[in-house]
């Protein structure tokens, strides 16, 4: 054995002599020694419990009635809305109708057909278009926070 083993053992037995390792014969007067048995206990009976299964089954069957209402009125009341608007473009329908009665068409006098007549009007003289200068400004281009301005062209050139 280990010399660190041995020292251990020996500072076991030295400081709780009654706790040492005990002999066969201790064992033995130990197990010859006859135990009282513990009574023995009663059965036990399961307690009484309530399980929550048959509220909750009453609660979401609400639930789901309320649901099936709310779903049904709002069908109810789309089908009113429809039969409403319905009954409206019928309506609308029936007063258009009665307004766009056909009308036919006057028939053209054979025994006076048209014939096209000269305008009283002068006729248009024509003019030479006046293009501007390529150096005059294009103001509708400029704004008075900009420091370049646009020539008739387009491009851009320094304010001097």
């Amino acid at each position: 054995m280990h010399i660190w083993f041995m020292e251990a053992k020996a500072n076991m037995e030295r400081s709780n002599p009654k706790s040492a390792f005990k002999t066969k014969e201790q064992v033995r007067d130990k197990n010859s020694k006859i135990t009282p048995k513990p009574p023995a206990k009663e059965n036990t009976r399961p307690q009484e419990f309530k399980l929550h299964t048959g509220q909750r089954a009453v609660k979401r069957a609400m639930f789901n009635y309320s649901v099936a209402t709310k779903f049904y009125l709002s069908e109810v009341q789309k089908r009113q809305v429809e039969k409403v608007q319905k009954m409206i473009e019928d309506e609308e329908i029936r007063s258009l109708r009665k307004e766009m009665v056909p009308k036919a068409q006057l028939m053209p006098f054979f025994d006076r057909p048209f014939f096209p007549q000269r305008s009283n009007r002068p006729l248009t003289i024509p003019r030479e278009p006046s293009f501007r200068s390529v150096n005059s400004k294009c103001w509708s281009c400029i704004s008075e926070n900009e420091l370049y301005y646009f020539q008739h062209a387009h491009a851009w050139n320094p304010i001097k």
